[in-house]
């Protein structure tokens, strides 16, 4: 489980593909504590750490992963959000997260507005996830709250600190993001959709 805070920007540094699957190394700042088989979200993707050299480390997406998430659109020198699995007895300063991306958006609009940004994302409503104004959603990776939420796009506020740490001073119109809708949101839309 995830908290949606960002720790650490990590690069990507190399990518093979093998069967189908892919292997993707990142260096980052925080590979000196890593372990394998460790768990860490890459903007907002739950993978496990498969190997370790110095300041670099190699995680494994299956087909699944990359036919689902935005991980097979990743490019050497890309920009990742990484967050390690949460420890019990920390504070959850974001939201639940699992790591499981429920689907992609596409971003439609980024404004500047007196020193934060207002970030706009479409994403296919016939996958029956929805949003709720101030409610929580994970983009890449990062817990965040929506606004002007609609039936198939919503919008997100990013504070500068968050501009700075996480890879959406990378976004332009067009990036493909991963999405996580708010997993209570998703638990009660099932409670209703089976009462019907």
């Amino acid at each position: 489980m995830f908290t949606g805070i960002i720790e650490d920007i990590g690069v990507v540094s190399n990518l093979k593909e093998d069967l189908g699957n892919l292997h993707i190394s990142i260096k980052s700042t925080i590979t000196s504590e890593l372990k394998i088989d460790q768990s860490v979200a890459h903007n907002g993707v739950c993978l496990t750490v498969v190997a370790i050299d110095n300041d670099e480390y190699t995680v494994t997406a299956i087909k699944e992963t990359l036919d689902k998430t935005s991980i097979g659109h990743l490019k050497i020198t890309d920009k990742v959000n990484l967050e390690r699995a949460m420890k019990l007895g920390d504070r959850l300063d974001g939201h639940i997260v699992q790591g499981h991306v429920d689907q992609t958006a596409t971003c439609t609009n980024i404004v500047e507005e007196n020193g934060s940004w207002v970030f706009t994302f479409n994403y296919d409503s016939k996958l029956n996830n929805i949003t709720i104004e101030k409610g929580s959603i994970t983009v890449n990776g990062t817990s965040l709250t929506v606004v002007n939420s609609k039936r198939d796009t919503f919008s997100v506020a990013i504070i500068p600190y968050t501009y700075k740490y996480t890879n959406f001073n990378t976004f332009k119109v067009g990036t493909i993001v991963n999405l996580e809708f708010d997993v209570l949101g998703k638990y009660v839309a099932k409670l209703i959709e089976l009462k019907k």
